[in-house]
């Protein structure tokens, strides 16, 4: 990967784990998700005007990524309720590198070769020590590890479908556009049939913080998209998952969860393996 396209990832690693953090920090999910969502679409609609179309043949991936999306975010609000922040987004973002080489091996024919391997792997092994730091002496919680697992793979899922569609739409600002718009309506049509009216009153108090974390999701994912357009989809995927430092750093510091020795050290293997997929790249 040139220096560009590595510090637009890093930057949107950054965008990222902050509107998990915002989103995290409001105790109603639903409401959290739903400011989020709709703020995301909300943005998309107001692009549209100045965006090109996507061409034809990305459609059916830009509606694939947008059921899969709906599906990652009603895992990550379930993940956020049952678990500790510094520990399900962890799970979650380290699933996903991994199963990213093997979906872009299979998929998209882009075959690691011995670098970008070896990076994945030892970024990988850090991003599980970051996460299961903490379960030791006490009973792991199943429940919030199974949701962060899944919501690990629907990750996955959507970022190789979308690295393949952004190459297929001629804009990856059209297709980001287009994208917030489908994904971000379900959610808040969810929310406003379980609240009912009542639903504005309770969004109120917290609709400066929703549309702050809307316009963070937004920027973190049209930086991936972007990056996925000039670099292979798995180094891409890896390098993103480096949130999960900033993110564990968020859950110490506001969470008062605890981070420690080991996850520091969790923490340097990934480092190493971020510096090998950049050697590859």
């Amino acid at each position: 990967m040139t220096p560009t396209v590595t510090c637009a990832v890093l930057l949107a690693a950054l965008a990222h784990a902050s509107w998990n953090a915002l989103a995290h920090h409001l105790k109603d999910q639903l409401l959290s998700f739903t400011l989020i969502s709709g703020g995301g679409a909300l943005i998309g609609l107001l692009a549209l005007p100045f965006v090109p179309v996507p061409a034809a043949g990305a459609w059916p991936y830009l509606l694939v990524s947008a059921a899969l999306h709906v599906g990652y975010m009603l895992l990550l609000m379930r993940s956020f309720t049952l678990g500790d922040f510094g520990q399900t987004y962890p799970i979650a973002r380290g699933t996903a590198p991994l199963v990213v080489t093997v979906l872009a091996a299979v998929f998209v024919h882009e075959t690691p070769n011995a670098w970008q391997a070896a990076g994945v792997a030892v970024a990988c092994a850090g991003l599980v020590g970051v996460a299961l730091w903490g379960i030791r002496g006490s009973r792991p919680n199943w429940p919030a590890i199974v949701a962060a697992l899944a919501t690990g793979l629907t990750i996955a899922g959507y970022t190789v479908v979308d690295g393949v569609g952004v190459r297929a739409s001629g804009s990856s600002v059209g297709y980001i556009a287009w994208l917030m718009l489908l994904e971000g309506l379900a959610v808040p049509a969810y929310a406003l049939y379980r609240r009912g009216p009542r639903l504005a009153g309770e969004l109120r108090p917290f609709a400066a913080r929703g549309l702050l974390g809307a316009a963070l999701s937004v920027a973190a994912y049209g930086l991936v998209l972007w990056a996925q357009t000039r670099a292979p989809l798995a180094p891409v995927a890896a390098l993103r998952e480096s949130s999960i430092i900033v993110g564990a750093a968020i859950g110490a510091v506001f969470f008062k969860e605890r981070f420690g020795a080991p996850r520091i050290a969790a923490a340097g293997l990934l480092v190493v393996g971020i510096g090998l997929m950049l050697r590859a790249g």
